[in-house]
């Protein structure tokens, strides 16, 4: 019998990595750190066998040649190691990924992009790093095109992740699975909409997404100096909404935005909520459990970590540590 054991949404920041020591906020960087410990002491208890990994893509192995709204890697994985973050081969649950993928397509309800050798970045890795550090696990690690417009909306994915939950209940298999959504809360990264660039910068990025294939290494110092530079754009009052609607079970209604009513009202970089949609419907909405919530103007993002734990959901009226 395959079980969905835990569900675990983390925001991510390769800043965090890179720009510690330069981290004025230091209480809220720490009390945001500590959540990721706990977070990841609950998915030891859960004792998970294999973690689905939902994460975005970030210009490192997706490019501008190709891409897919959503892609599954069904074979080997490797991560890119950006930024201090986890470098070369990842363990993947082979025969899980690949029944989900052919699920998907012979039931009639999605279409999913496959990879048997997928790169991945810091949008799994970073969860792979501070989440999975230390856990003997396999992984289904899942990409989502939250930055290359046009996007799939937000509709699309949560019907995705309910998806996604038939496929795993009815693998003929013993598994324990736990679920993690890597990315959010709010914030604004320098990033044009690659069909319409203004200026040097917004050239430069969109050059390097479409030629960057076989050697991303060599845009990355000045990619760095663009985001470094960039003035933070948070907006606490859509981070703190967001976790209510995580708290309450009602993280589908998310899907009420529009991709541009939500990139105007918290950044592109609040896209990757998805990430978190897609990982709550595998939950099947469950009431979750918010550890932490901080605003990191030096990391450009409102950084958050949550829980949701079917054997043990949160009350709705219960709030936030």
């Amino acid at each position: 019998m395959t079980e969905i054991v835990l569900g675990v949404g983390a925001s991510h920041s390769t800043l965090m990595n890179t720009h510690w020591e330069e981290t004025l906020h230091r209480d809220r960087a720490e009390r945001f750190r500590d959540a990721l410990r706990s977070a990841r002491d609950e998915l030891a208890a859960a004792r998970p066998d294999t973690v689905i990994l939902v994460g975005s893509n970030h210009f490192r192995g997706f490019w501008l040649d190709l891409i897919p709204s959503f892609t599954i890697g069904v074979g080997e994985c490797v991560a890119s190691g950006e930024s201090g973050t986890p470098k070369g081969p990842q363990p993947v649950d082979v025969p899980l990924a690949r029944h989900i993928a052919g699920s998907l397509v012979e039931n009639g309800r999605f279409d999913p992009a496959f990879s048997a050798r997928l790169q991945i970045d810091h949008g799994q890795s970073h969860a792979i790093q501070y989440l999975l550090d230390g856990l003997d696990v396999e992984i289904v690690p899942l990409v989502v095109n939250v930055f290359a417009p046009p996007l799939p909306t937000l509709a699309r994915c949560e019907q995705l992740g309910r998806a996604i939950r038939d496929a795993v209940l009815a693998f003929p298999a013993d598994r324990r699975v736990a679920v993690i959504g890597s990315g959010g809360l709010s914030h604004r990264l320098p990033w044009p909409d690659w069909r319409d660039p203004h200026g040097d910068d917004e050239e430069f990025m969109v050059g390097a997404w479409l030629d960057g294939r076989e050697n991303w290494q060599e845009y990355d110092v000045r990619r760095r100096e663009i985001i470094r530079a960039a003035e933070a754009s948070l907006n606490p009052e859509f981070d703190e909404e967001f976790l209510s609607l995580v708290r309450r079970g009602e993280t589908h209604r998310v899907t009420e935005y529009t991709t541009e009513e939500l990139g105007k009202a918290a950044g592109n970089g609040a896209q990757e909520v998805r990430t978190w949609l897609v990982m709550s419907a595998l939950l099947d909405h469950v009431p979750g459990r918010p550890l932490a919530y901080e605003p990191i103007p030096e990391w450009l993002t409102g950084m958050a970590v949550a829980v949701l734990d079917p054997a043990h959901p949160q009350h709705p009226q219960e709030g936030t540590s």
